[in-house]
């Protein structure tokens, strides 16, 4: 190990003792100012989720005007979206919950999907010494407020051989310590500003990947926009302008990127709108690029762009065995346009890419939600568009690829805490490297998909696969989480090679057959005190003897994260 990787590894651990000497000492007074844990049992407040609250006698003068968006009192802090409140997979406003803990979880992925002006009016507010951070009302009347946020993620990650033992390093460890501080500001039921900062620190031995930008990060901005909303047309609508996540796509096609230290953002515009059973969704982003390494560095991407549009129509209601069930309907476009060594084909010679630019016309459609005690969730999408030679020489190439996502899962009423048992299996068109000619049949995948949706460590894209395996969710109890996904991967076009993102594998004529491997991974997840979840994360590859044969190995990942947020 050498002098500048000792140092390295040495400020990160200062970086982490200091951290949790401060989380701990945010963690002892807060307890000793509450009871609450991660999610809320207090009967009288579970009690009233389905009623709105009427008892005003103990209210603040100035809350008079402020009722929750969700007009009740319950475990959620959300806005209330009618029906789509429970449109899983998809996050029509950033609302995944925190690591999976379920619609009740405290704090979502979006930090500025949650809503806490119902703590004006809520004789429980004090339960939790940070809900005084969550609703501070800056005039009379209460209806300018500021709600702040923050996230302090300490990770570990040892990865033996690195994307299937092609990358250059071996038994890595990779130290990370990610910041995020959000201010939200609403000015009135029409009018908010939201502000969301970041720093990522990275040292370990044997690492790599941090002169992306996506890893170690200077203090920059990872949101900033300006939202204008309000009721029209019998629907709620607004706009959104600025830096932002963007997570209302299919998981297997984009995400907010949470295994790394710096979150996927998109500069540009987007627009909504909710009536009681029909929502739409348009957009148009240009890619946030963080890596210039100086303060406030990052800019829009003209390298990579979305754009597009959804909508989704929830169908009527009905029981099964006495479940209430619900299942919605969805259309959505979206296009894709970049460049680069994402975009380029693969050539027969390992290591060479035919350069050019693409666009991508992703047209697709998804049934999503539960028949009685079973979950479905199955997508179906084409990818049109073109791919544009660098060479002034070759003709432009259309695109035709397929892709078909299907998840079916029970979840289990009789055991304790909730069981979820399902299958996943997903397909991926391929296409040719020995062609230069003619369509362009692999299904891009430019994006990050969301971590676990196949491949925990994100090595493996979404692009010439077949992949089946069983997906199992638990809940043993509120504060707990485990899952397992054991995916078995085959190349869904044995002329073509696999692919991760934004490169493909030196897998030409050396690779034969199209057996890839199984990629089990399992995560444990627990809440060791209010607004502190430790996980940790165990997977692997076993790679196929083809894989092997041309120089790809077994591979084990660990990831150990300690969470802090409020």
């Amino acid at each position: 190990m050498n002098k500048s990787t000792i140092l390295a590894s040495l400020k990160v651990v200062n970086h982490i003792c200091f951290s949790l000497l401060l989380l701990t000492s945010i963690h002892t007074y807060a307890k000793d100012q509450t009871k609450q844990t991660l999610l809320p049992t207090d009967s009288k407040i579970q009690n009233k989720t389905d009623s709105t609250f009427t008892d005003y006698s103990n209210l603040n003068n100035r809350c008079t005007k402020i009722v929750t968006a969700a007009g009740k009192y319950g475990n959620t802090r959300h806005p209330d979206w009618g029906v789509f409140n429970k449109h899983s997979g998809f996050g029509p406003v950033g609302n995944y919950s925190w690591y999976a803990f379920g619609q009740y979880a405290p704090y979502a992925q979006a930090r500025w999907a949650e809503d806490w002006s119902g703590l004006c009016n809520d004789p429980h507010k004090n339960d939790d010494w940070f809900n005084r951070l969550k609703y501070i009302p800056l005039n009379d009347s209460g209806d300018i407020w500021l709600s702040l946020n923050g996230n302090e993620r300490f990770r570990h990650v040892f990865d033996s051989k690195p994307y299937m033992g092609f990358g250059a390093k071996t038994n890595s460890n990779r130290l990370l310590i990610r910041s995020v501080y959000g201010a939200d500001l609403h000015i009135g039921s029409h009018v908010r500003a939201y502000a969301e900062l970041i720093n990522g620190v990275a040292g370990g031995s044997n690492t790599f990947g941090y002169q992306t930008g996506f890893q170690r990060k200077r203090l920059d901005m990872q949101q900033g926009f300006l939202e204008i909303k309000g009721n029209l047309l019998g629907a709620k609508m607004g706009a959104m302008g600025g830096r932002q996540y963007f997570v209302d796509a299919p998981l297997s096609m984009t995400s907010a990127r949470e295994l790394t230290n710096i979150r996927y953002s998109w500069d540009g515009f987007r627009g909504y709108a909710f009536w009681k059973n029909f929502r739409v969704d348009i957009f148009d982003f240009w890619q946030t690029d963080f890596s210039k390494d100086h303060v406030f560095g990052a800019g829009p991407s003209y390298n990579a762009r979305m754009f597009g549009g959804l909508a989704s129509y929830a169908l009527p209601s009905f029981k099964v065995q006495n479940v209430n069930s619900q299942l919605y309907l969805d259309a959505f476009y979206i296009g894709y346009l970049y460049n680069g060594n994402a975009a380029g084909l693969p050539t027969p010679t390992p290591g060479k890419n035919r350069q050019g630019s693409t666009r991508r016309d992703n047209i697709g459609g998804r049934l999503n939600g539960n028949i009685g005690n079973f979950t479905i969730d199955v997508t179906g999408i084409y990818q049109g568009g073109e791919f544009r030679p660098a060479n002034s020489g070759s003709k432009t190439r259309p695109v035709r690829a397929y892709a078909f996502d299907a998840i079916f899962a029970y979840n289990f009423k009789n055991v304790p805490g909730n069981l979820s048992l399902g299958l996943q299996s997903d397909y991926f068109s391929g296409g040719n490297y020995h062609k230069d000619h003619g369509a362009v049949r692999n299904f891009a995948v430019p994006y990050f998909t969301t971590a676990n949706y196949q491949d925990m460590t994100l090595y493996l894209a979404t692009s010439n696969t077949v992949s089946t395996g069983p997906l199992i969710t638990y809940n043993p109890t509120k504060k707990a989480l485990v899952k397992l996904h054991a995916p078995v991967i085959w190349r869904a076009n044995t002329n073509d090679t696999i692919y991760g993102v934004g490169f493909n594998y030196p897998l030409r004529d050396n690779y034969s057959g199209g057996f890839v491997g199984a990629i089990p991974q399992f995560t444990l997840a627990y809440a060791i005190a209010p607004h502190l979840v430790l996980t940790g994360d165990f997977g692997g590859v076993l790679a196929s003897q083809s894989i092997k044969k041309a120089g790809g190995n077994d591979s084990a990942f660990l990831m150990e994260t300690l969470d802090f947020r409020f």
